[in-house]
Order: structure tokens, then sequence, then C-alpha cells
């Protein structure tokens, strides 16, 4: 079983039925340290210190977020910029995340088919995520599977909270071991 540290980033998340739904049934996971970056960084100024050593304490790393122009909301993209430097998570001396494990779960507002080299965004979601896996890959980390919620701008209710349950359940398998590697090539 992976000691894991789950990161929620959403910019908004008043304005998020899905994100909100989803963090509601991660926090129902009691091995689980949750993080919310834009409530405990409002200001962007990160404890990078303090971020390491959260790190370092746990083997499978989970970030939370919508797509976001096509990456990632702009306070994860500074986590990584700043928590995951030279000398700590990749570069000469740079092990501190070897082994570990990268996982998202990652929300969008267009549909699976928007996101198809004949949709609307000309991209797959493989695509758009390789500068995670590659981040993964350098900090010699596995990169996990993501778990996708799409189209959330249409879904009910009860599909919002039946992603936010296999989201879950997701977690807990990867938690347990039983979530493959994923690879975009």
């Amino acid at each position: 079983m992976k000691k894991t540290l789950f990161y929620f980033v959403h910019p908004v998340p008043r304005k998020s039925r899905t994100n909100r739904r989803v963090l509601e049934e991660i926090k129902l996971l009691p091995e689980v340290t949750v993080r919310d970056l834009y409530e405990t960084y409002p200001h962007f100024h990160i404890d990078v210190d303090f971020e390491k050593n959260l790190l370092l304490a746990h083997d499978l790393i989970v970030f939370q977020h919508p797509m976001y122009w096509y990456s990632c909301p702009p306070l994860m993209k500074l986590w990584i910029d700043e928590v995951l430097e030279r000398g700590f998570a990749y570069g000469e001396g740079g092990e501190a995340l070897k082994g570990k494990f990268w996982m998202q779960i990652i929300s969008t507002g267009g549909p699976e088919t928007a996101y198809q080299r004949s949709g609307y965004n000309r991209f797959t979601i493989s695509e758009l995520l390789r500068p995670f896996e590659q981040t993964a890959e350098l900090c010699q980390m596995h990169y996990l599977k993501p778990f996708l919620i799409q189209g959330v701008r249409q879904l009910s209710d009860l599909s919002i909270q039946d992603a936010a349950e296999g989201a879950r359940h997701y977690l807990q398998d990867a938690i347990n071991g039983k979530v493959e590697k994923f690879s975009s090539i």
C-alpha cells in the first residue's frame, strides 16, 4: 500500500461542481494526505522545503485539476517549477523522487470527442499530457494512467457523483498498486 499525497489544484473551486465532488470523495480515504494548493498558497508563495518534505514522506503523488489551457492551473505549474528543482528531483544528486509514483485526476470542459485529432482541440489527452509524463520521467518517477472526467459542463449531478466515486475507487486501486503505468509513446 502506497502512502499517498493528494493535491487538489483548482483556482476557483466554488465554480466546479465536479472537482469539488471528487475532492469530497477523496477525503473519505483515511490513508490519504489531502492538500489544497490554492487554499494553502493563495498568494503563490510556496513553502518549498515543506513541500519537499511531504514528497519525501509519500510514495504516490496525485494531482487533481482541471485541464487549464491544455495544461494545468498556474499554481500547479509554479509548484512544479519551484519544488521539483535540480539537485532534489532531477540532475546531479536529484534522486529524492526516484521510484515514486505520479498520477493525475483531470477534468475537462469538453467531451472526449473534442480531444481527438479530428476533434475541436486537435490533440489527444495523451499528447497534451506529455509534459507531465516527461516531468515524471525526468524525476525518475512512474507515471500512472490518469483518471479523466470529460465533458463536465454537460454532466448531470448523478453523472458527477458517479465520476467522483470512480475517481475514489481509481485512487484506491493506485494506492494498492493496481493502476498501470502510462506511456503516450
